[in-house]
């Protein structure tokens, strides 16, 4: 499988108008509307390879069909990566943002089996890079995805994530969105098994002028599945972010339960903050929650850091470590925890990045 890089003295761009649509019409009346991308128009580099098999084809991706065919197109390969139950694996996509990659990945993770994905994208020059990872987990899988995303400032990223899970899977993902001038996540996982369970915990921190837009969906179609999805987010400066969680609890999934709650932190003045929580029901005997809440530091917690000899200013300042600390821990390899410490770098500093290695027990030279 070769990785394709766009060409980087392309010029001509192509408009992707509706990404990140939601499945209600509520975000119509809200004015949380999709987001529009220009892309670099895929002047592919040598041959065009194998796509993926047929079946991937039929996974929603959360981000859209027109930024999904983009990625397919862009990509001019695919890599499909199969796990058997006596062989646990660890599937790393890897993906420089400073060279334009676009990457097509594939997992089946067959019955009864274990794999753990790790998708990290980063880099500190402009450019367009793209990730469109699909996964498909048989009965009773078990599946640990944890996505990165530690761009820097001008770069731009598409990240879209396709789930399907059978009777009695469990996929468990950890996502974090730590930077990038212009960053949309799509994901949407459809539990189509009985007892299929989903559980979605994203951190996201969106300082400058950053623009972070995100549309989580899950499709909850058998009998007692389970969705949970928790969201944490600091938003600082003039930073603007859209959030849509949508559950949806299709005709048949009696005694499915879903959850979805966001709460957000905010430090700057003039920062943009939309969050669409809906739960859509077709369904009796379901259970469904969702709620958000935004804030700033409450006095009570200032008054008592204040005590502790802490500024506002490093007050704000512990809670952004808090979260590349906790992205750092769960950083699988070498290569995304350097992706992690050097975004932290940029946000905190070199003294606190070097610190938070030092703490957590990792070589600064080899983290």
């Amino acid at each position: 499988m070769a990785t394709q890089i766009i060409t980087a003295d392309q010029t001509d761009t192509l408009a992707l108008s509706h990404v990140n649509v939601p499945p209600a019409q509520t975000w119509n009346y809200l004015r949380i509307n999709d987001i529009a991308f220009d892309v670099p128009t895929p002047h592919f580099v040598g041959d065009v390879y194998a796509r993926l098999p047929q079946l991937f084809g039929k996974l929603e991706c959360g981000i859209g069909d027109e930024a999904v065919s983009w990625m397919e197109h862009a990509s001019g390969d695919a890599r499909y990566v199969e796990v058997r139950a006596s062989e646990p694996q660890t599937v790393y996509v890897d993906i420089d943002s400073s060279k334009t990659e676009v990457h097509d990945t594939g997992v089946l993770v067959r019955a009864g089996a274990s794999a753990t994905i790790v998708t990290c994208a980063h880099g500190e020059q402009g450019g367009t890079s793209s990730s469109l990872l699909r996964v498909i987990a048989e009965r009773d899988a078990r599946v640990s995805i944890v996505e990165i995303v530690a761009c820097g400032e001008g770069q731009q990223h598409l990240d879209a994530i396709g789930i399907e899970a059978a009777e009695g899977a469990r996929i468990e993902m950890r996502q974090y969105a730590l930077g990038g001038a212009k960053v949309a996540l799509g994901l949407c996982c459809n539990l189509a098994g009985a007892s299929s369970r989903f559980v979605l915990d994203t951190r996201y921190l969106a300082v400058g002028s950053d623009v972070l837009d995100v549309n989580h969906v899950v499709r909850q179609r058998g009998r007692s599945t389970r969705a949970d999805i928790v969201t944490t987010g600091i938003l600082a400066d003039a930073a603007r972010k859209t959030m849509r969680e949508t559950i949806d609890l299709i005709h048949g999934a009696k005694f499915a339960e879903g959850s979805e709650i966001e709460t957000v932190l905010v430090t700057g003045d003039d920062v943009v903050n939309k969050t669409l929580p809906v739960i859509l029901c077709d369904e009796e005997d379901v259970a469904g929650n969702h709620g958000a809440s935004i804030g700033a530091i409450s006095p009570e917690q200032l008054d008592f850091m204040r005590s502790r000899g802490l500024s506002e200013d490093e007050a704000e300042r512990l809670f952004v470590r808090a979260m590349f600390d906790d992205a750092v821990i769960h950083a699988n390899g070498a290569e995304t925890r350097t992706a992690v410490l050097n975004r932290a770098e940029t946000v905190l500093g070199a003294d606190v990045a070097r610190d938070m290695a030092e703490v957590l027990g990792f070589d600064t030279e080899e983290a």
